[in-house]
């Protein structure tokens, strides 16, 4: 959960999603459970590599065409690693849909009819003219696109919150 929180915040406003974030989630997934191990304890979790390979392989050629980062793909690999191939496919769901919606908001508001109808006037204002805008615009360095990693992370707080919809049966 401390991940995916991180990280909405992060891709949101800078559009990036930090390597050392990703490998201290790693490092943990796997140093927990042996430290628990020495106390009698089960490890209750053991890190997916199943996961972290289905992760990696499903978002990767998203990557090689340039549709998506590389911190997306390392994250959903990592979100594989921590909850397992069953966890993938509603967050990645979740996630697409996010983004799809994400999409058609902003469509609809590149046409000018649409737009400046919709708005009440005391809301026209140019958004960029704002200077908490400009400032999260130059902590992008030119990064643009969906923050796919951000709905990624919203979409695991879902699934994390509701264990239901990652029981999925696989043949």
């Amino acid at each position: 959960m401390v991940l995916s929180i991180l990280v909405v915040l992060s891709d949101l406003y800078a559009r990036r999603v930090p390597n050392a974030w990703l490998m201290a989630a790693m490092l943990l997934s796997v140093i927990v459970p042996i430290i628990e191990a020495p106390h009698g304890k089960m490890p209750s979790c053991w890190p997916s590599l199943w996961g972290l390979g289905v992760g990696l392989v499903v978002m990767l050629p998203f990557y090689a065409v340039g549709w998506m980062g590389a911190g997306d793909v390392k994250l959903f690999a990592v979100l594989g690693l921590l909850l397992g191939v069953r966890c993938l496919p509603p967050i990645w769901l979740a996630a697409s849909a996010l983004t799809a919606l994400h999409t058609a908001v902003m469509v609809l508001l590149r046409v000018p009819r649409l737009a400046n109808a919709s708005m009440p006037m005391f809301l026209r204002m140019r958004i960029c003219d704002l200077p908490w805008w400009r400032r999260m615009l130059r902590s992008r360095r030119g990064r643009a696109g969906q923050p796919y990693a951000a709905y990624l992370g919203i979409a695991t707080i879902i699934t994390v919150s509701h264990p239901g919809l990652a029981s999925w049966s696989f043949p």
